[in-house]
């Protein structure tokens, strides 16, 4: 009977802190007490193994494709004619969550969010993906190209979970919202990264710059 008594206790303590804190913890206002921590301060404990965190029921949106990013120096033609030269990109692409923060490769919660992934959709989940190779580029005379790439993207959303062995915040459990935004792998979905050849006009300055660093008549790289 004692422990029936107890088990009613802790689920409505439960239930009572799920209500307090799903709300309180969803915001990024610093926090007005003791007892309303923000979500930053919950997924730095969650980081730092202080707070024992799952992420529950974590939802795969659709994948898509991200936005062309430069990858690559860019290749400045001050000739007066068609300048061909094989160029290096590289691209690494990072996770984020719904404010903004990093959530980076091999930490506890990449791992954890991986962990929730895995065992719902028996696929694994990444943090990052990191990429390279090279390209051959022709750049008009008086125009500047470059390489620019887009990676395969996909939402995962999830409530994280927070438990700590004695109560912070007044509360041994936090609960909040979360979607993180990371790569995915090609072919996703259908969905394929893109690598492609950009270039534009020089703008008058930079054609200046041609004479100026004595540039004329040749092509000449430059450092993204």
């Amino acid at each position: 009977m004692k422990m029936n008594s107890a088990m009613r206790h802790g689920g409505r303590l439960l239930a009572m802190t799920v209500a307090a804190c799903g709300i309180a913890a969803a915001t990024t206002l610093p926090a007005a007490a003791e007892e309303q921590p923000t979500r930053e301060q919950l997924m730095a404990d969650c980081g730092s193994g202080e707070g024992k965190c799952t992420f529950n029921s974590p939802k795969l949106g659709d994948a898509y494709l991200g936005e062309f990013r430069q990858v690559s120096d860019s290749l400045f033609n001050c000739s007066t004619s068609d300048a061909t030269q094989s160029m290096t990109w590289n691209d690494t692409v990072g996770s984020t969550d719904s404010v903004g923060v990093s959530v980076t490769a091999g930490g506890k919660i990449a791992g954890i969010v991986d962990l929730s992934v895995t065992a719902s959709y028996s696929h694994s989940w990444s943090s990052t993906h990191s990429e390279s190779s090279s390209l051959n580029m022709t750049v008009k005379p008086g125009e500047v190209g470059w390489i620019s790439r887009a990676q395969v993207m996909q939402q995962v959303s999830g409530t994280w979970q927070t438990h700590y062995d004695s109560p912070k915040w007044d509360h041994y459990y936090w609960f909040f919202e979360d979607t993180i935004t990371g790569p995915a792998k090609n072919g996703t979905d259908g969905t394929s990264n893109a690598v492609v050849v950009k270039s534009r006009k020089m703008t008058a300055q930079e054609k200046k710059s041609c004479a100026a660093d004595a540039h004329t008549g040749r092509a000449f790289v430059q450092q993204r």
